[in-house]
């Protein structure tokens, strides 16, 4: 008989296979197939720094992708950094925890 259980705190789903696995787990014990390491970055944080702090480019430097940071302090005296980083930063919110994982890992 197939059982279903609930999925506990301190547990996920495999990308691969969607068994339930320890939260810590590097590789499933069902499928072998390696996990993602979580993300150490933060998106309400990464929101936040892009809607304040959005034409200094601190999101981008925050997010990993320096090159871009450094553009928008180029840049941010025309104004146009502040309004993309505020467009940004709802972007951010608006993005599911999966997609921002994915996109910042």
């Amino acid at each position: 008989m197939n059982e279903i259980r609930a999925k506990a705190v301190d547990e996920k789903f495999c990308e691969s296979c969607g068994e339930i696995i320890k939260i810590r787990a590097e590789i499933c014990p069902k499928c072998g197939v390696r996990q993602r390491a979580p993300s150490s970055r933060n998106k309400i944080v990464a929101a936040l720094l892009a809607l304040f702090l959005g034409g200094l480019g601190i999101h981008k430097f925050y997010l990993g992708k320096g090159g871009m940071g450094v553009l928008y302090l180029v840049f941010f005296w025309t104004i146009i950094p502040a309004i993309v980083g505020f467009i940004e930063g709802i972007l951010l919110l608006l993005m599911s925890d999966e997609q921002f994982a994915a996109k910042y890992p």
